[in-house]
Formats: structure tokens, sequence, C-alpha cells
């Protein structure tokens, strides 16, 4: 996990070590899940977790992108529409699957129940939404094989390489 400097002296035992390293999967667990249950009185705000994860990732994407001597920069931005990051990017390539595909592979991927996937995924930014902002999109549907033909497409095209279609 990211090594968090901030105040955790509202945040419950479990998310995060001695060192403060946080324990990302328990944290999602938390925040997916405190719907169902009365949190304790400090039990801590997901504003609260934004106020300190965001800055600590944006300073690290910042730092990345100065030192990178790549053509161009891949950064992986789950939450960028939660987060208004939207402008921050040249280009956006979003990766799209079928829901019920994306809920299947997250709950096997995360060991968690489906239930708990489509909690998480009606907090977020809709399919609709992520689709409207994208510059190109990646098919997920299928195999790895096709995965890596889609990924090639859109890598021409991010170089400006003309391809067949």
């Amino acid at each position: 996990g990211y090594k968090m400097l901030g105040d955790f002296t509202n945040f419950p035992d479990g998310n995060y070590d001695y060192y403060t390293n946080t324990d990302r999967k328990n944290l999602q667990k938390n925040l997916s899940e405190k719907d169902e249950f009365i949190a304790p009185k400090n039990f801590y705000e997901e504003k609260d977790l934004e106020g300190i994860i965001h800055p600590i990732v944006r300073e690290e994407i910042s730092e990345f992108v100065v030192n990178s001597k790549s053509i161009y920069k891949i950064i992986m931005v789950p939450l960028i529409l939660e987060t208004n990051s939207v402008d921050a990017y040249e280009k956006i390539v979003v990766v799209d699957c079928d829901l019920d595909k994306q809920i299947e592979r997250a709950s096997r991927r995360d060991d968690v129940s489906k239930e708990n996937v489509e909690n998480i995924i009606k907090n977020q930014a809709s399919r609709e939404e992520r689709l409207s902002i994208a510059d190109q999109v990646i098919i997920n549907n299928a195999s790895l094989d096709d995965l890596r033909l889609e990924v090639i497409k859109v890598h021409q095209k991010l170089l400006g390489l003309k391809i067949d279609e």
C-alpha cells in the first residue's frame, strides 16, 4: 500500500498498520459496506480518506510524468470523473467491458461477493459517463489475445500511425 502521512486518529483499526501503510482491500471493504451497518461515531468518511490519499497520488503522478522518458505516459485513474481530474490529461483511454464481466472479474480478483462489487460500482461514475470522456476505447470482453490486439490498435493511434480499422 501507499505510505500515508496524515491524521488517522478518526480511522478504525485495521485500515493501516503501525507505519501507516494502507490496507487497501480492508479500506475498500469498509467503504463499500459502510451503508450496511451502523458505524462508530468516529468512523471516517470517504471525503476524509480522499483528503489524505488524493494529494499523495497527485504528487506521485506528477513525479512519474516529470521523470518518465517515454513517448507518452500511461496513468491509471480509476475514479477520473469522481476526482474531477479529466482536464489534467491530454488523452483519455477507457478500458471497457460489459457490466456482467466487470462484476464477475472484480469479484474474482478481489475475492469479494458480487453484491459487494455491485455496491462499489453503483457509487462510481456510470459506464456511459466514462465512455463519454474517452478519446479512445479499448474493448475487453474477450480473450487476452483480443485485448492485446485492441491495445496495439490504440497504441498505434496514440503514436499517430495510420492503421486499418
